[in-house]
């Protein structure tokens, strides 16, 4: 029996020993008394759902809250739109005015016509993307010198993306004009060349030049050799406001000795039909592209010539955008009195164009410029007229220009 007693024991199996006690059922695991761990079996989806109480019935504000959407969260601004967001922010209100030469370009071109008489006509080729070459035939006019009614020219430009090269021969009176613009320091500043020789060698000349702008200013250095002595000057253009321009230009002339100097001063004026705000964005924008500055619908610029004493006015309005401009152009003595006035406009419609000036002394000019196609390089039609009533002049001509 004590033997039994003994070896009983050992031979006794796990069925026989008290099971172990069940785990806890709330939490994920029990501590005993000696700090172990006991971990639940995991729970099936079903037996978790069944377990937990019914949910408590969507309130009025729940319903609401969940039938509207949360919007997505805004997309991070992107670096390109960051660098944009800079350089918008950086850019001056006050545009480039552009060069001193261009301030009152536009009333020039509406009271200075290029009329003629007789035949005019240009025939031009495109031999390039880059290249390209003009004929120009005049026939039957009194407008040559020494007494020639016809004349041949031939002129070839080649442009790129830094600049152009341009060249004009007259084989008849042995002439060849030239000119060179190319970009300098990544088009910060432009480098202009100019050329002029003749068979006779009296009017030869030669003219170099260097425009310099930044956000608000603009600036010209020139030297060379014109008229049989050293030529120098420079100019400088500043815009002062959004609306207001002012600079000066003085140019000596080693031929006779000369020194000679100008004032200018430009005022802007807002659009005829009040959107202001869009011309000031068009202005800078237009500045801000390194291209040359938008043009204002209105202004008025003063100029004062004291080497000649001059005094001038300048009047430009855009009546209708792109259709109709008008321009005044008062030139006056202070010292003598002596006044000249010339009245311009221009009226562009779809497929032809109309100028017409008129001056105090009673002359007439008109140009009229009609595209025979919608096509672009169309052949155009020109037709052109002086009436000068108090020197009893007429003259007639009309054009055709052929080519891209």
């Amino acid at each position: 029996m004590v033997l039994s007693s003994l070896l009983l024991p050992i031979f006794r199996t796990k069925c026989d020993s008290a099971p172990p006690p069940l785990p806890p059922i709330s939490g994920s695991g029990s501590s005993t008394s000696s700090g172990e761990t006991i971990l639940k079996p995991a729970e099936t989806k079903e037996s978790t759902t069944s377990s937990l109480p019914p949910p408590p019935p969507p309130t009025a504000s729940d319903s609401n809250t969940t039938s509207t959407s949360t919007p997505p969260p805004a997309a991070p601004p992107s670096i390109e739109d960051d660098n944009i967001t800079k350089a918008a922010a950086i850019v001056s209100s006050c545009p480039n005015p552009g060069p001193l030469e261009g301030a009152t370009w536009d009333v020039r071109r509406l009271t200075t016509l290029d009329t003629y008489d007789g035949v005019r006509v240009d025939i031009s080729k495109q031999l390039s993307p880059y290249f390209a070459v003009v004929h120009s035939f005049h026939l039957g006019t009194t407008m040559l010198p020494d007494g020639k009614n016809s004349s041949y020219g031939i002129t070839t430009q080649m442009n790129d993306e830094e600049g152009f090269l341009m060249a004009r021969v007259d084989p008849e009176r042995g002439t060849v004009d030239g000119r060179i613009h190319r970009a300098l320091l990544g088009g910060l500043a432009m480098a202009k060349l100019q050329v002029g020789t003749s068979s006779e060698g009296a009017n030869d000349q030669l003219l170099g030049e260097v425009d310099v702008g930044a956000q608000t200013w603009t600036a010209n250095l020139k030297y060379g050799s014109m008229g049989g002595g050293n030529v120098f000057g420079c100019n400088y253009f500043q815009q002062l406001s959004p609306r207001i321009a002012a600079g000066g230009e003085g140019m000596y002339i080693g031929a006779n000795g000369n020194m000679m100097s100008s004032y200018t001063a430009k005022l802007s004026f807002p659009n005829v039909n009040g959107e202001e705000k869009k011309d000031d964005i068009a202005m800078a924008a237009a500045s801000a592209g390194g291209g040359p500055p938008g043009e204002a619908p209105s202004y008025l610029a003063a100029t004062y010539n004291a080497g000649q004493g001059m005094l001038s006015f300048n009047y430009k309005r855009a009546v209708t955008p792109a259709r109709v401009n008008i321009g005044a152009s008062l030139e006056c003595s202070p010292m003598t009195l002596e006044s000249q006035v010339v009245v311009g406009a221009e009226f562009n419609l779809t497929r032809s164009k109309m100028n017409v000036c008129v001056d105090g002394s009673g002359r007439i000019q008109s140009v009229l410029e009609a595209k025979l196609g919608r096509e672009p390089g169309s052949p155009a039609l020109n037709f052109a007229a002086e009436l000068d009533h108090g020197k009893n002049v007429m003259k007639f001509g009309y054009g055709l220009n052929i080519g891209s």
